[in-house]
């Protein structure tokens, strides 16, 4: 096997895919997370006609990270499948290829070869980790139902049927290690170093300024502000229970 074969093209397509997806992921969750942890975003919010919508965006942001995080975990033959990538990374023939396309010295290739095995082991425990029969299989089947009977489907008969939804937590550490399995395999198939982590901290970057605009209409230097007699808007009610 080498480096043209269609199996390494279609793996390092699907790699690239997972980078698309997952860095779309990146964009909404560290723009989401201010709306849901920032107490001096909230603050305003409850006495400002902009909470409505404030609520709006952030529960739109919520289902986008759900919906961009469960596309790499998607089934079906023509999706990126990252199941399907493990299983070919599990393939030495795959393995021996990347690295003799890698290094051009013969001698160097055993140790490229050992060094691209580890990173692709680190890649598939994570990978298996949420697959069927893994440690935490569970919060990835309840994302995966979540978005088949919630966020992409209307599932009418699902209210009766299903179990409890995935909390933050468990959102929070299934992001942090599909963010660790995008960034192995563009390590260990495109020789791409790139962490997701520290794009997402650009991202955060940009969101804080964002957030950082908005006001209330009892906050001078508000377009809107008056000083006296401004009647409060909806209190941040209970937004985030309607979030995934």
């Amino acid at each position: 096997m080498n480096i043209t074969d269609p199996k390494i093209i279609s793996l390092r397509e699907r790699v690239n895919a997972a980078q698309q997806e997952f860095d779309m992921a990146v964009m909404f969750h560290e723009t989401w997370k201010p709306t849901a942890y920032d107490d001096d975003l909230h603050r305003p919010m409850g006495t400002s006609y902009a909470t409505h919508t404030f609520n709006v965006v952030r529960v739109a942001l919520r289902r986008e990270m759900v919906l961009a995080l469960m596309r790499l975990w998607d089934t079906p033959r023509h999706a990126l499948r990252l199941e399907h990538i493990a299983r070919t990374l599990r393939d030495p023939h795959v393995i021996d290829a990347l690295a003799t396309d890698r290094t051009p010295f013969p001698e160097a290739k055993d140790q490229m070869k050992q060094d691209l095995t580890r990173r692709a082991g680190e890649a598939i425990d994570l990978i298996d980790k949420y697959s069927r029969g893994g440690s935490d299989y569970a919060i990835c089947h309840k994302l995966q139902r979540m978005r088949h009977e919630r966020l992409a489907h209307r599932d009418m008969t699902a209210a009766a049927t299903t179990g409890p939804s995935a909390t933050d937590g468990e959102i929070e550490a299934f992001y942090s290690d599909n963010s660790e399995i995008v960034r192995l395999l563009l390590s260990t198939v495109n020789a791409l170093a790139y962490d997701p982590a520290e794009a997402g901290e650009v991202f955060r970057h940009y969101a804080a300024h964002f957030w950082a605009g908005v006001h209330g209409e009892r906050t001078e230097g508000h377009p809107n502000f008056r000083a006296r007699s401004v009647p409060a808007a909806d209190a941040v009610a209970s937004s985030r229970s309607n979030e995934p």
